[in-house]
Order: structure tokens, then C-alpha cells, then sequence
């Protein structure tokens, strides 16, 4: 089964703003951004309802999830190559030492 794809808030805008500023019937334009018509009137609906502020509000609490576990590998990673970079310094400094 296909995850579904999430969209920012900034392409949510631009997506409604394209579809009511331009002269493409909604079909073309939801092809050329690769999303269904029916999302984009859903969109254009919401964002008529709720305004700018409220609305595409997103998933919340598992982007800050996310994010959390993002940067937690990232953490874990900058570790390691710390760890890299002392191992090769100490290489480096022991065969400098070697050579005549």
C-alpha cells in the first residue's frame, strides 16, 4: 500500500492561488503539480472557510515526532564521525611520527 503524500502549507497556497489565478481548467492544473483535482478543491474550500492562518494546519503532534527522532540520529551520527575524525587524527599524528 502507498504512504500518503503530505503536502507543506506553502505548497497548499500556491497550489490554490495557481488554480484561481490561472486560465487552466483545474483538471490541467492539478497534472502539472502532480496532485488530484478533488485536492485541490478541497484545498481552495478550506482555505476559503478557515483562512490563511487556520487553515493546512498539518499533522501536529508526529511532525514534532519526527523531528525529535531526526535529529537524535543526526546526534548519533555526528558522534561517530567525531569518533572517526579522532581515530584518524591519532593515525595520522603515529605515522608522521614513523617516517624519517
Amino acid at each position: 500500500m502507498a504512504t500518503r503524500k503530505r503536502y507543506s502549507k506553502q505548497f497548499k497556497l500556491q497550489a490554490v492561488e495557481l488554480l484561481e489565478q490561472s486560465d487552466k481548467p483545474a483538471a490541467e492544473v492539478a497534472r502539472e503539480l502532480g496532485v488530484m483535482r478533488n485536492q485541490l478543491y478541497k484545498w481552495q474550500h478550506e482555505l476559503r472557510d478557515k483562512g490563511e492562518d487556520k487553515a493546512f494546519r498539518g499533522p501536529g503532534r508526529n511532525a514534532a515526532l519526527d523531528q525529535r527522532s531526526e535529529v537524535a540520529d543526526l546526534k548519533k551520527r555526528l558522534a561517530q564521525l567525531e569518533e572517526e575524525n579522532a581515530i584518524l587524527k591519532k593515525a595520522a599524528a603515529y605515522f608522521a611520527r614513523e617516517l624519517p
